[in-house]
């Protein structure tokens, strides 16, 4: 019989969503885009966005996590992460998502938890995981200039930009049938050397990797350059993914409840 003054569990597998944080007018806000919440209820998951957190918090939110969106921003990961100073001081950072995304990563691969992660989430993984980005992919002699014209529609911004190769034998492989595909193109910082584990599961025209996981890692993990959140009901390769993410999420949900039931009562 259930306990009318206990919280019932949720009945959809909860998702953490990492918040940006802004200043509007004169006070800080936390915020997290539309796009990714309304992504991971397309994945079949219930959104939980989690505005910052201590150290000492991360694994309490981990045990109420079922999976981790980590999604874009216009802000870019702190290069002090990777040992560089700011290259361009203009562009906007966002230390105290850095402050706690970096830390919760390896440690919700480490438990087993979901993660999907989309661009600037993808450049977190790889800093996170030991790896560094170019700043400015753009000034790299052989890469192609990767950003959007902010001057343009957000459709045109988001629109198809350049095909990516998938690489054979891996995580995208396996979700999509091998073949190349089209994506969206929105940074300007990228990946310089891959964190060690990671493979490379797609990648530019230019070489640039535009994918990647982590095999070692106990469940589904995916970190994707691009966008595929944007209109992402009406973009088969984006509805693969999500589903694909959202059935680990069940399958991790199922599991905990079955090791919670099997836990002894304490008297």
């Amino acid at each position: 019989m259930n306990r009318p003054d206990l919280p019932r569990a949720p009945a959809r597998a909860v998702v953490l969503v990492p918040a940006c944080n802004r200043i509007i007018g004169l006070h800080p806000f936390h915020v997290a885009g539309q796009k990714y919440i309304d992504a991971v209820r397309l994945a079949g998951c219930l959104p939980l966005v989690v505005p910052s957190a201590q150290a000492h918090e991360i694994d309490e939110l981990l045990d109420l996590a079922d999976g981790v969106f980590l999604t874009g921003s216009p802000s870019n990961v702190h290069p002090r992460h990777f040992d560089e100073v700011v290259h361009d001081p203009s562009l906007p950072l966002d230390p105290v998502r850095d402050d706690w995304t970096l830390p919760l990563i390896p440690r919700a691969l480490e438990r087993g938890i979901p993660l999907f992660a989309i661009c600037r989430g993808f450049q977190e993984t790889n800093v996170a995981l030991g790896g560094t980005l170019h700043q400015a992919v753009q000034e790299r002699p052989g890469l192609m200039d990767h950003r959007s014209d902010d001057a343009q529609a957000v459709d045109v911004q988001y629109g198809p930009a350049h095909a990516v190769s998938v690489v054979p034998g891996g995580l995208l492989d396996t979700l999509l049938g091998g073949a190349d595909f089209k994506v969206n193109s929105l940074h300007g910082q990228g990946v310089n050397r891959l964190a060690p584990g990671l493979r490379a599961e797609a990648t530019a025209p230019d070489g640039i990797i535009e994918a990647f996981s982590l095999p070692s890692a106990p469940a589904f993990n995916l970190g994707v350059q691009w966008h595929p959140e944007w209109q992402a009901r009406d973009n088969p390769v984006s509805m693969k993914l999500l589903r694909a993410f959202g059935d680990a999420c069940r399958s991790f949900r199922e599991l905990n409840r079955e090791s919670v039931r099997e836990r002894p009562r304490v008297p």
